[in-house]
């Protein structure tokens, strides 16, 4: 199996293996432009080019006007001397650091056999991924749609703040598409991270499908999600499929979901801004978030019922930032539930309610799903 560790001096093979490379994990060496890896890419994979964007644009440039060996010729005299010793010393680095990885191009072709070819000359033999990036995400492509019309799909509701993110994380089967979408998913759900690509979403949201399903899972478990998660497009046959699946709806009292929605929205959010910027730069960030959050559901709240929220917000955000105290947060988190919601909520629930096969609370649901997403006999990796 390519993603194996080699024996002691042993050249191991280039690879088409995509479902090998990519359940395993292993490190990846992506040799493109920045601005292809800014498009998309696979988790956990290092760009170091082998040109900068400048470079490959002056070379497609050359190609187009005089062909490939003038290109050639012309991407040889950039990247050299100083420059190719640097890039070179880059990518050995990583291959000493990663003896079992591999490097990739955009489609396993030139950019990547030429840095094949350099990193030999300084002594270091690393495999490349045939057919690349491109190939690779073809195969992703290919995953997500093999799952959606091969797994079972279960759906899982509930009301804002009942716990449906959690609880999947209990699951073996559950697949957290807020996670791979880094947004809650609501108008509250930005996070101090910014999305990924709708390239991103998609090849993370596929690997975690291929191992799932490696790992022997039969019938998934999402959570009832709108077409969009922030700006990230749910992937429509995806999509239609959750529509299409039997509901299982969690019920939580109101109070638990109260404070849940303290711990998630402005508890746990507030630490990631100060992680992320400091503690005053990363609180007043927060609080900016959270008055945009609100500000933009205002139309839909109410002038009256907005100004209200606005001025209970601005009064817990100024307690919060002068004690530490959250307490006056759960003032405006119970009255938007109430009011904004949970009526929004149960209008959607009426309306799948022929879908709805089980609900109940925590304890319930998650044996519910446990019985009915059980393994069946994982998939050899190779």
């Amino acid at each position: 199996m390519d993603s194996m560790p080699a024996p002691a001096g042993a050249v191991r093979p280039d690879s088409a293996d995509y479902r090998a490379l990519l359940l395993s994990g292993v490190p990846m060496l992506d040799v493109r432009a920045p601005a292809e890896f800014a498009r998309g890419a696979f988790p956990g994979a290092v760009n170091l080019p082998l040109m900068d964007d400048d470079e490959r644009h002056r070379v497609g440039c050359r190609y187009k006007a005089e062909g490939q060996q003038a290109a050639i010729a012309l991407g040889h005299a950039l990247v050299s001397g100083e420059r190719k010793a640097m890039r070179v010393a880059a990518w050995a680095e990583f291959a000493r650091r990663h003896p079992h990885g591999y490097l990739y191009c955009f489609r396993g072709g030139l950019r990547s056999q030429i840095s094949q070819q350099w990193l030999r000359e300084a002594g270091i033999d690393y495999p490349r991924v045939i057919g690349g990036y491109k190939a690779m995400r073809t195969f992703l492509i290919e995953t997500l749609d093999a799952a959606v019309g091969e797994c079972g799909w279960l759906v899982l509701g509930g009301l804002t703040g009942s716990g449906k993110t959690a609880l999947l994380a209990e699951l073996d089967s559950g697949i957290d598409l807020e996670a791979h979408a880094a947004h809650r998913g609501s108008s509250f759900g930005r996070r101090a991270r910014p999305q990924p690509t709708q390239i991103d979403f998609e090849n993370g949201l596929a690997i975690d499908l291929l191992r799932r399903r490696a790992a022997g899972a039969g019938t998934l478990v999402v959570e009832d999600e709108g077409r969009f998660i922030g700006s990230r497009d749910v992937p429509p046959r995806l999509y239609a499929r959750m529509q299409a699946s039997p509901l299982v709806w969690l019920d939580e009292p109101f109070e638990a979901r109260v404070e849940r929605v303290l711990q998630d929205y402005v508890v746990d959010l507030a630490a990631e801004f100060v992680a992320a910027h400091g503690p005053d730069k990363g609180f007043a960030a927060f609080s900016e978030r959270m008055r945009d959050a609100l500000a933009g559901i205002a139309r839909r709240l109410g002038g009256q019922r907005y100004e209200r929220l606005a001025a209970l917000l601005a009064h817990a955000l100024q307690r919060q930032v002068q004690s530490g105290e959250v307490d006056e947060h759960r003032v405006w988190i119970a009255v938007l539930l109430r009011h904004y919601y949970d009526p929004m909520y149960d209008y959607q629930r009426e309306a799948r309610e022929s879908r709805i096969v089980f609900r109940g609370d925590r304890l319930a649901v998650r044996e519910y799903l446990r019985e009915r997403t059980g393994p069946v006999s994982p998939v050899p990796l190779a």
